[in-house]
């Protein structure tokens, strides 16, 4: 199972594996405060995706497909199947710093997750 929250929200009791899923390490944030099971900054859009996006709201649909393409390359791939087997066992809890709770990464990247199957 998958859940998000960000990276500033305490880490709850059903956080069993915690993963920071931005391609910048969030400021205010030391290391023993995140509890990380690991920093997969390698599903984080693009810098040239998320300067392009800005957190505007109006960019949010052609942001998400712009994002799931670059999802869908090879380099992704480990990372996703990674996050998958985890949460066949345990909830994977992907943490993002973005203020806007309703359009940011952290949010496609779970749809990613739960809607597409592995390629056999």
């Amino acid at each position: 199972m998958f859940v998000i929250k960000r990276i500033y929200d305490l880490p709850g009791p059903d956080d069993q594996i915690r993963v920071l899923v931005d391609r910048l390490w969030p400021r205010g944030i030391d290391k023993q405060r995140a509890q990380l099971t690991t920093w997969m900054k390698e599903l984080a859009p693009s810098g040239d995706l998320r300067r392009w996006f800005g957190h505007d709201p109006a960019k949010y649909m052609e942001f998400s497909s712009r994002y799931r393409e670059e999802l869908r390359d090879e380099p992704a791939q480990p990372y996703l199947q990674q996050l998958r087997a985890w949460a066949d066992q345990q909830t994977v809890t992907l943490l993002y710093a973005a203020k806007d709770e309703k359009c940011n990464h952290a949010l496609v990247l779970k749809q990613v997750l739960e809607d597409t199957k592995p390629e056999l």
